[in-house]
């Protein structure tokens, strides 16, 4: 089982921006720690991370028979992107939603997401957690998907 986890715009700036909303480890340590993880659940995970929102699209069409699933950070692009949820939804490839704060306890601009509809689920508010809730779910799913059993042979 092969998943992508995707970070949007000013996700490489984790650990110095608002630490008090997003935390302080950086996007490397906590990639690193959902790729210790996926490692655990038997998936292969691999991640990116671009403030263009061009080659987050790019990177999620290209998507489809390369990796099982997404867990994707849209960062701000969340609530203002019609062309990241049209690339999910033509994908065709299972994504989960994730996100650092609780988008939907946060300024009004901030609750609305536009790729959430698209996507077979959304975690967020739990910090650096919310990768790694959305990870397991989405490898659940996955398994579940493929019958009770995972693609690397190991129960579901």
């Amino acid at each position: 089982m092969k998943i992508l986890v995707l970070n949007g715009p000013n996700l490489n700036l984790l650990g110095q921006r608002e630490p008090d909303i997003y935390g302080r480890a950086t996007l490397e340590e906590i990639m690193a720690r959902v790729v210790a993880q996926g490692k655990k659940l038997g998936a292969a995970v691999e991640w990116d991370q671009s403030n263009e929102e061009g080659a987050l699209v790019t990177r999620i069409g290209a998507s489809r028979g390369r990796y099982d699933g997404i867990v994707f950070n849209p960062g701000a692009y969340t609530h203002t992107s019609v062309a990241l949820r049209d690339a999910i939804q033509a994908a065709g490839v299972p994504c989960v939603e994730v996100h650092l704060s609780n988008i939907h306890a946060r300024e009004e601009f901030r609750r609305q997401s536009l790729t959430a509809g698209v996507c077979v689920g959304q975690v967020t508010g739990f910090g650096e957690m919310s990768y790694q809730l959305g990870l397991a779910a989405l490898v659940d799913r996955l398994g579940r998907a493929a019958g009770g059993r995972r693609k690397t042979g190991k129960p579901a």
